[in-house]
Formats: structure tokens, sequence, C-alpha cells
């Protein structure tokens, strides 16, 4: 059966199926915003009630306003996982994709032209690379590979990456027999960041293929996953971004390993509920997604930001907005929890988690422009948009409420009580508590946070889940280090949360760099990020004990991580912790316990970077025979007086005092040179005994040389 008769059906009543997930979304999104409003509602006013003046002054209005937008956001998680978890039991939502089609109806749709794009930048480049070789062949397990081509494109400025990356791209095609399958190619000049990437990409080669499917440096996905993505939008012709849910795997260090498990237990309700309600105007998450290339290239350009200072210039977190856009040109973007083997991973350390998380919350504000001055962007979006704002907003908002409550606490007991705060009534207000009401209201709080992760465990019971994750009482275990470590890790988040929203609001430069995704942290950098949020934390700790011991001891859950948010970070980001607990089943995964085939992959077929182990990338470079001019074929050819006197003097100086010597400029000068790469190779093979490159060329006597690059 041909694709156009598979489709067809689809097309005939394509205007019913809109209209029916359009209005079921209305109906779902309004039970939603009902129950969360009314929640918050009913919450504030009993909070109003807890406090000594029943919001009869300034003080107490604004403790009340902020404690409302927070519970607001919590209501909004709460109702979500019920949701999910409620979706989940009666087997799914019937309005998915996934529901739409029967599994032989999709198994007999040919797969169209499919580009897979792996944007990278200062990547590690022999895992990033071994991730791609292992998605080739599990696409090629599938028997459809032909309909398939890879590209790497880098926005790599270092030398030492880009001419790895240019080494391992060549060695990964010939050992996968993949000529004329997986491209690479290097942006000379990085504008926009990743989605400027992404955008170069298919103005020049988007119209060749009808999907373009996404991965970040870190992605892995069956081919199967893929496969199954391309012929839903072959059916689906509204589809313009399909977006899988990828899970967290690979984590090694007991940060890692706390996200990890979170995202395996608690991930499926909620993303089932965030789907059941976004329907065919999800998200796009920038990775790990297929895209329709033609509408995608036609519709979804991103302009730069015309205000001022955050809202001015490029979009930098670009993938929601290229959501918003799609849907705004009439297409659908769908998120699908259940496609399955979609993975990624996560930072190792809880500062390279808030080194991501500051690039993030600087572009979730800027979508505030577009909130309110977005053109005929769907409701649904503008709330999305809101939504991100407020996942980095309410850091501060937290903060405030803290502040404010302090300043409650030191009005009642260093100020005289003021019995007429309204100077314009006669009648006095007598201060009183309602400790039975305060109970109610925290322990209703706590119910909301957490109720949906004890909800994530039935679910796992009911889906006969939880042998993966070593029974219900490695689950239980492992839960209770996941909600300790998260309490624990909460008012550090607050903190720099409130400075990342601080920093963005004032435009402050902000720095993007390749991301670590394996080292641990040093001493010296966790001092850094969380000394000075220790030392606030110790001196409002002073103030709170000198003011009331009742008071200091309320401070304490917030007060204690700060204090110790240094060894905390540490502890969490060591790998032998993590391993240790995974070694005792603890924090443990299905694919960890079941095994996948996809990862073992990962695991088994692993890619060096360099020949020589001794060598940096630019010395093999230099040395190496094959390697050269492989680097040859890469570079270009300079003409120009001015370049060459430059090129001349930095192939003197390469020569005479080696590599070391040359910054990275320097160095990307001399590699980007075909001409000057073939006369390095050719000079230093002659170098004069005992000078910098002689060295070298002897202290490869005697080593083995794999068969890396022939």
């Amino acid at each position: 059966m041909s694709p156009t008769h598979i489709a067809d059906p689809t097309q005939a009543v394509g205007k019913k199926t809109v209209h029916i997930w359009k209005f079921r979304a209305l109906m779902r999104r309004t039970v939603l915003g009902t129950l969360v409003l009314g929640q918050t509602i009913i919450a504030t006013w009993a909070m109003i009630i807890v406090l000594p003046y029943h919001g009869g002054d300034i003080l107490e209005i604004s403790l009340a306003g902020v404690f409302s937008l927070l519970f607001f956001g919590i209501s909004v998680g709460f109702w979500l996982g019920l949701y999910g978890f409620v979706v989940r039991l009666f087997g799914g939502d019937r309005m998915s994709l996934m529901h739409r089609h029967p599994p032989e109806t999709l198994a007999s749709v040919q797969p169209a032209r499919t580009a897979i794009i792996m944007p990278i930048y200062h990547e590690p480049v022999d895992r990033t690379f071994a991730r791609l070789q292992a998605i080739y062949r599990s696409l090629a397990a599938t028997g459809h590979i032909e309909h398939f081509e890879f590209f790497v494109i880098s926005d790599s400025h270092d030398p030492q990456y880009w001419l790895a990356e240019q080494a391992v791209w060549y060695h990964l095609c010939k050992k996968l027999n993949a000529d004329g399958r997986i491209f690479y190619r290097r942006r000379p000049i990085n504008l926009k960041y990743k989605s400027g990437n992404v955008a170069d990409f298919l103005r020049r080669w988007g119209r060749n293929y009808k999907y373009v499917m996404v991965l970040d440096a870190d992605s892995l996905i069956a081919g199967e996953t893929i496969l199954q993505m391309v012929r839903l939008l072959e059916v689906e012709p509204k589809v313009g971004i399909l977006q899988s849910c990828p899970l967290i795997v690979n984590a090694e260090s007991l940060f890692a390993r706390v996200q990890q498990f979170a995202n395996h237990l608690y991930g499926p309700i909620f993303t089932t509920g965030l789907a059941a309600l976004q329907l065919g105007e999800a998200a796009y998450w920038g990775h790990n997604a297929l895209i329709r290339s033609e509408a995608f290239m036609r519709h979804c350009g991103l302009r730069k930001l015309p205000g001022r200072g955050i809202f001015s210039g490029a979009i930098m977190s670009h993938d929601f907005v290229e959501a918003a856009y799609m849907v705004r040109a009439g297409y659908e973007v769908w998120l699908e929890p259940e496609l399955i083997s979609s993975y990624e991973e996560c930072p190792p350390t809880l500062v390279e988690d808030l080194t991501r998380d500051k690039r993030w919350a600087k572009g979730n504000l800027q979508h505030l422009w577009l909130v309110f001055r977005g053109k005929n962007i769907r409701m649904a979006h503008r709330l999305a948009f809101l939504n991100g704002v407020m996942s980095y907003v309410a850091s501060p908002l937290w903060l405030l409420f803290l502040i404010l409550s302090t300043g409650v606490a030191t009005r009642l007991i260093l100020w005289p009580i003021n019995y007429f705060p309204d100077k314009n009534s006669p009648f006095p207000v007598w201060p009183e508590w309602n400790p039975h009401m305060a109970l109610a209201l925290v322990s209703s709080t706590f119910l909301l946070l957490f109720l949906p992760k004890f909800l994530a465990v039935l679910d796992a019971a009911y889906k006969r889940r939880l042998s993966g994750f070593g029974g219900i009482l490695s689950t239980f275990f492992s839960m209770i280090l996941e909600i300790l470590v998260s309490s624990l890790l909460a008012p550090v988040r607050m903190l720099a949360h409130s400075r990342f929203v601080i920093d963005a609001l004032f435009n402050l430069n902000l720095k993007w760099a390749g991301q670590n995704r394996s080292s641990e942290t040093s001493w010296q950098q966790t001092l850094i990020s969380q000394l000075p949020g220790s030392i606030l934390a110790a001196c409002w700790a002073g103030f709170t004990y000198r003011l009331d011991f009742i008071f200091f001891l309320w401070s304490l859950p917030v007060v204690v991580p700060l204090l110790l948010a240094a060894p905390i970070s540490i502890i969490l980001g060591k790998v032998k912790v993590g391993t240790m607990l995974k070694k005792i089943g603890i924090l443990r995964i299905p694919e960890e316990i079941k095994g996948n085939a996809l990862l073992d992959e990962l695991v088994q077929h692993d890619i060096r970077t360099t020949s020589y182990a001794h060598l940096t990338v630019f010395e093999e470079a230099i040395l190496a025979p094959a390697v050269n001019k492989l680097h040859q074929a890469f570079a270009r050819q300079h003409h120009g007086r001015e370049q060459m006197d430059v090129l001349h003097n930095l192939r003197r100086r390469c020569l005479e005092e080696g590599i070391s010597r040359l910054n990275i400029r320097e160095q990307s000068i001399l590699a980007q040179d075909r001409e000057t790469l073939q006369w390095l190779h050719q000079a230093v093979w002659r170098a004069e005994s005992g000078s910098y490159w002689a060295k070298l060329i002897k202290s490869l006597e005697g080593t083995s040389r794999n068969d890396y690059i022939s």
C-alpha cells in the first residue's frame, strides 16, 4: 500500500479530526484552569486567615499575593501529574497520534527521505560520535537505512575539538562503510547559536529532505523509534513537529543518578498529563524530535527581537518559539510519551546543571516579549511561554516570600502591635494566630508537592515496571533519597535562579560554552558557586536566632541546605558515591537492570580521538601523514599578501617553538590553511635534532599505532 493511499483517509476527515482534538483540548484546559484557580483562591484565603492582621496592611497583602503565585505553580504541577496518572490508568490518551493508527497500518508505510542532524559545539568528540554510531547501527538494523542520511554540523572554534571531529568523522565513515551517508560540516562563523546552525543546514540542504530529525550531542534514539516517527508524519500531513519524550541515561555521579531515577519513575505521568493537555499545540524541546522540513523552513524562521536589553538580539531558547510559529501557520505539534527508546544525558554536577540553567533562564525570560507582543500566537503557546518564565521567576518569588515573612515576624516581635492598621477605621484590629489553619495549609501544600510522586509509584506497580527499579523496597528507598536530595537542593536552586533572573533582566553578558557531561567539579568551582549563598544564609540564621527561636526553627529547612551547599554539591558530584548506591540497588533504572540494546551498543563500540595517547589532536594533524592529508582536504587555500605574511610568521613559530606557544586563534589560522598543513608536515619531519618536533618524533619510536585512519 502506498503512502498516498494511507494519507488520503486522514485528509478526508482532517477537519473533523482537528475539530475533535481542539474541542477536547479546550475542555481539558478549562477543567484544569478551574481546578487550579479554585484551589489557589482557597489556599490564598487560608493564608490570609493565618496572618496576624488577616491581610490588613500592605505587608500582609504582598505576602499573600506572592504566596498565591507560588501556590498556583504547585497546583498546576499536581493536577498535571494526577491527570497523567488517570490517563495512563485507562490505557493512554485516545486522542494521541499513537492511538489513531494501528501498528500494522504504520508498519506498511514506506518512510520518506530524512536527514538526521546533530549540532555540536565543543563536545567530547569520542562519546558524541559513539552515540551517532549507535544510532546509525540501530537504524541500519531496521533495513531502511537507505532513506536516512546523517549530518554532524559543528560550531566548534577550538582546533583541538574540530580537528578531532574531522578525523573521527572520517574514521566512522570507513568503519561503518557509510561514505555518502554520514556528513560533517563546520561553520566558520557561529551566528545565533544552535538555532542558527540548524537554520544554516536547512538553507543549504533542507529541500533535499522531507523530514529532519534533530538531535543533541548527548542524544540517543533507537532506529525503530525514528522509523515510527517518520511513518507517523507520513500519515499525518498536518503535523509539523513530532516530539518524543527522552529519558535520562548513562548517569554516573550521585547528582545525575538522582535526576535519572526521578525522570524514569515520575516522568511518565507528568509527560502524559502534559501531552493530554496540549494535544496538537505542544511544545518542541529542540532535540529528539522530527520536523517537517518544508513547513519549518517556510514558517519557523527566527527574527531578532526588536526591543531593548534582554528583549533584543537573537532568541536564545528557540525551540518553544519555533513550535508556536509552526502552530500559527496552521500545522500541529505533538508530544508523544509512548514513543520509547528516546534518550538524553544530564549534567553530572550541580555546578554544571546551574550553568545550563543560567542560559535557559535568560532564554525563557525573552519569551515575555512574545507573550505580549507576538502576533497571532495561540493562547496555548503564550501560556507555555509564561510557564517557562515562571519556572525561573518562582525562585525570586520564593526569596521574596521569605523576606516578607521575615518582615512580618520582625514587626510583631520588635515593634508595638498596631491596633489601627487602617487609619480611616475607628475599630481596632486584634492580631491573632490560627495554628490549626496554618498546619492545614502547610500539610496541603506538602500533599500537592509529594502526592504525584507516590502516584508515580502506583503507576509503575500497575504497569508492572517496579522490577525495573529493583522492586518495591529499592524503589521506596530510592524515592526517599530522591526526595531528600531534591529538598536539599531546592534552596540552592532558589538563590541561584534568583541571581540568574536578575542577571538576565539587566542583560549581563552570557558566555555560551560547551557542556561538561562527565567530569566532577572541583572544590574551587563549587566554592565560587555556593559560598555567597552560604554567607547569606548564615547572616539570615543569625538574625532569626536573635529575633525569635521558633522563627529560627522555621527557617532551618532553608538555612541548613544553603550552609552545607558546597559539601553537598561535592558529594553529589562524586561518581564513586553513585556507583556504590547502584551496586546496593539504590537509584537503578530499567535500562540498567533489564539491559538495552542501544545503550549496550554505545558501550561496546567506543571511538578514540587520537591514534597516539601522548599526542594532542593538533600534533597528530601535523605529524601523521594520513591525518594531515585529511585535514588538508577540509582546509582552504588562502591568498593575499597580508594573510600570507601572518601565515609565514605562525609557521615559523610553530616549527621552532611548538604548538603550546600558540593560542587558539593562531592554531585555527594554521589548521585552516591547506598549504600550511602540507608545509608543516614536511618541515617537522626534517626538523633538526634536539628541536621540539624532533623530540616528539623520537618519542613515537616503538609506539604501536591503532588502525585508526588508513
